[in-house]
């Protein structure tokens, strides 16, 4: 049994993961697009993994890290509704709404990497961990300084980065066989 659990849900995760990619590729390519509208659909594509992360926790066969999902998913959600709330909010709050949510997700990771124990990736655990503080850490300064382009460079990176690691999670949650 790994940390996340196994769920027949594994490609809604999959799924997650692709689009938070492909939002992150067409925010580097297009930043013309604007700030709020990035924040406007990382608000929406917040308020979708958060029902994800619910879902996965609140079903028949929920993953052993449950209460990190349930967590999860509260925050995101809140965080995504107050990003979609309004256009004038997110602008300002942007930086620091995902500076939360990525050190969460660091701090989760450590935990993550703890409970795996002697297996024999736990250290990428780690390494995420670090690396999804780091980003956390680059929010907050970006916000308080107010530098829209740190913003969107990193918004994209973080985005990009976060899709990827959902998605090889992801894979990790399939059910094996019970052939």
């Amino acid at each position: 049994m790994n940390y996340l659990g196994q769920t027949r849900l594994w490609w809604v995760v999959l799924v997650i993961g692709i689009m938070l990619v492909l939002g992150g590729f067409a925010y580097w390519f297009w930043p013309e697009a604007g700030y709020a509208v990035a924040s406007q659909i990382f608000g929406w594509l917040l308020v979708l993994a958060g029902i994800v992360q619910l879902c996965v926790a609140a079903g028949p066969d929920h993953a052993k890290g449950w209460g990190w999902w349930i967590a999860g998913g509260v925050i995101d959600m809140f965080i995504g509704f107050m990003l979609v709330r309004s256009v004038i909010l997110s602008e300002i709050v942007l930086p620091y709404f995902l500076s939360i949510i990525f050190i969460f997700w660091g701090i989760e990771s450590f935990f993550g990497a703890a409970a795996r124990g002697r297996s024999r990736y736990w250290w990428l655990g780690i390494i995420n961990g670090i690396l999804l503080c780091i980003i956390g850490l680059l929010f907050l300064e970006a916000g308080w300084v107010s530098n829209m382009m740190m913003v969107s460079f990193l918004t994209s990176i973080a985005f990009i980065y976060w899709g990827f690691t959902i998605a090889i999670a992801s894979y990790d949650m399939k059910p094996l066989d019970k052939k």
